[in-house]
Formats: C-alpha cells, sequence, structure tokens
C-alpha cells in the first residue's frame, strides 16, 4: 500500500506521527467509452458554453450559480484565507462510547501506521481506545476539505473512519410511519422465531459479488471467442404476501431444515473420524488375547498333570513301606 498523507494525531500535549493509508478499495470492472464500429476512445474536450472554444485547465476556475442563473467565480486566492485547519493534523476533540455513533454517519476508512519513533505513543493510545472501548472524535482535512471522523482500533491498527456531517443526513419522513398497523401476537412470535433460526456469526468471507465474477466470466469469453450462453435465472416474486404466517411459518421450517441438514452433515464426518481410529487399535488387542487364551490351558494341563505325578508317586510309596511292614510281622 502507498500512503496518502504523512501527518500527526494531536492527542491532548501528545504529537503522534502517523501515515493514511485507504483501508478499502473498489473492485468493480471499469470500462471507457468507444465507438462500436471499431472500439476507438471517446476523448472529451473542455469547453465553453458560450462560444464552443476549448479552455485550457490552468484557465478553468470555480463557479458558484445562484438562484438568478448568474455566476460567481471563484479563484484559488478566494480559497486561502478560508479556516481550514492544517492538512497534516488529525485533532482529537473527544473521546465518546462506541454504541453513541451511528453507523449511517460513517463514510469512508483509512489505516493509520505509526512513524518511526511514534510507534509508543501510537500503542498507548490504541489500547487506550480498546480498554475504554470509546471511539476518538476528530477532525481532519483530507484533500482541501475538513470532515469529521473518529479513530477506532481493527485487528490491533488504529483506523480514521471519516464521517458526514449531521445536516448531510436525510430525515426518514416516511407517510407509513404515521400509520397504525396491527400486528398480531402470532405474526410477531413467528417473525423472532424467524430471525433466531437464521442467526449467525458474520464472516464476510462467505459472501461475494456474483455479478462482478459473472462480468469477468463474459469478458474473458470474448476475449478467447467462446460463445457466451446466457442463463436465465427465476426472479422473486415481488407481488404483496397474501398470507403473512404462512410465509412466515414456511420460512422458519426451510431455516431449521437447512441447519439441520448442515448438522446432520457435520456429526457423519465426526463419527466417521472417531470410529475409524479405535477400530485400528482394538483389533491387535483381539489377537492378543486369542494368543494368551491357548497359552493359559496349556500351562493348566501342564500343572494339572504335575499334580497328578506327584501323586501317583505318594501312593506307591506307601505301598511299598506297607508290604514291608507285613514281611517283618510274619517273620
Amino acid at each position: 500500500m502507498r500512503s496518502i498523507w504523512k501527518g500527526s494525531v494531536s492527542f491532548g500535549l501528545v504529537s503522534i506521527g502517523v501515515k493514511l493509508y485507504s483501508a478499502t478499495e473498489e473492485r468493480d470492472v471499469s470500462f471507457n467509452q468507444v465507438r462500436r464500429s471499431d472500439g476507438s476512445r471517446i476523448r472529451y474536450k473542455r469547453v465553453a458554453e458560450a462560444d464552443g472554444e476549448e479552455v485550457a485547465y490552468s484557465d478553468i476556475a470555480k463557479g458558484y450559480q445562484l438562484p438568478s442563473g448568474e455566476t460567481v467565480v471563484l479563484t484559488d486566492d478566494d480559497f486561502k484565507d478560508l479556516p481550514l485547519p492544517s492538512t497534516r493534523v488529525v485533532d482529537v476533540l473527544q473521546f465518546v462510547p462506541v454504541e453513541q455513533i451511528d453507523p449511517i454517519y460513517y463514510n469512508k476508512s483509512y489505516y493509520l501506521e505509526p512513524e518511526k519513533g511514534a510507534t509508543k505513543p501510537y500503542v498507548l493510545l490504541r489500547d487506550a481506545l480498546l480498554e475504554s472501548d470509546t471511539v476518538g472524535v476528530v477532525k481532519v482535512a483530507i484533500r482541501n476539505r475538513e470532515q469529521l471522523a473518529t479513530l477506532r482500533v481493527r485487528e490491533g491498527v488504529i483506523v480514521l473512519e471519516t464521517m458526514i456531517w449531521p445536516d448531510e443526513v436525510r430525515e426518514a419522513d416516511f407517510a407509513f410511519l404515521d400509520e397504525d398497523i396491527d400486528l398480531r401476537p402470532q405474526e410477531q412470535q413467528m417473525a423472532r422465531s424467524l430471525v433466531e433460526s437464521m442467526a449467525s456469526d458474520f464472516e464476510p468471507e462467505q459472501f461475494t459479488d456474483g455479478y462482478r465474477e459473472a462480468l469477468q466470466s463474459v469478458i474473458e469469453a470474448k476475449i478467447e471467442g467462446r460463445e457466451v450462453v446466457e442463463a436465465e435465472e427465476p426472479q422473486p416474486n415481488a407481488g404483496n404476501v397474501v398470507d403473512l404466517m404462512s410465509a412466515l411459518r414456511a420460512s422458519v421450517d426451510a431455516a431449521k431444515k437447512g441447519r439441520s441438514a448442515a448438522a446432520a452433515d457435520t456429526k457423519a464426518s465426526r463419527t466417521a473420524t472417531t470410529t475409524k481410529e479405535p477400530a485400528a487399535k482394538t483389533a491387535p488387542a483381539k489377537k492378543s488375547a486369542a494368543k494368551k487364551a491357548p497359552a493359559k490351558k496349556a500351562a493348566a494341563k501342564k500343572a494339572t498333570a504335575r499334580t497328578a505325578a506327584k501323586s501317583t508317586t505318594t501312593k506307591k510309596t506307601a505301598t511299598k513301606a506297607t508290604a514291608k511292614k507285613a514281611v517283618r510281622k510274619s517273620a
């Protein structure tokens, strides 16, 4: 990224040197106006409306048209004396709770990077914003226009968020706001159920610009000389919903089925992974148990044979002793 300008954040008596970078970029496919027959570029000339003569850029000034149709011409000298603060200073005015800033005021985002030697005060301001859960309200001049802005923290970086002025927010003056709409408790409950069934964490990576991707495919097809086939997609019905409850109930059921299917797929994949591992581990255990069983039986047979042999030997010895005693008595 290339910095837009270098300046400083004025934080009380502390001055923090920073570089300003655009935090966002447009990814729209850009086109040039060309002549249909040969693709020749169409160029525009700056011409005076009074006589049609071309005007050099150095001769162009800014004009303010009056309601009467007359024009007041302003030159660069007229802008020099305006009370515009330095374009190199971000002046912190106050710190306010994050929830008090309506997102409708936000306009464009910029990253602030600390200059060399300004990292410590930068980190002090960043951590103070995080710990206090506040944003800094500032004034800054960008491209010769003073703007209201805020300082907040995103992923460890201070972000300058330019804002529009309060008188630039249009009032939401619509007739339906004065109407007395009768909502049944069942409809309200069903609407809450629909919101709950569709609730999820925001993951911006899962959203893509389908129109831009399709347009890029058309351009690539033109480059390769392939035939471009236009796919017809069914358009949603924009008519009024006749039965609100039926539509809400069907929406809730569809959302629940979608979640149940996703949960079932996740559970099935986890179960398949879990059951495969124990099967490989327990198989050898059965084999070792099978080997041990015959060994135990053989040992038991040997022990029984030894016991029987001892018993037979004892009986023979006793019989011989009895026979000798009988011979002595008869003698």
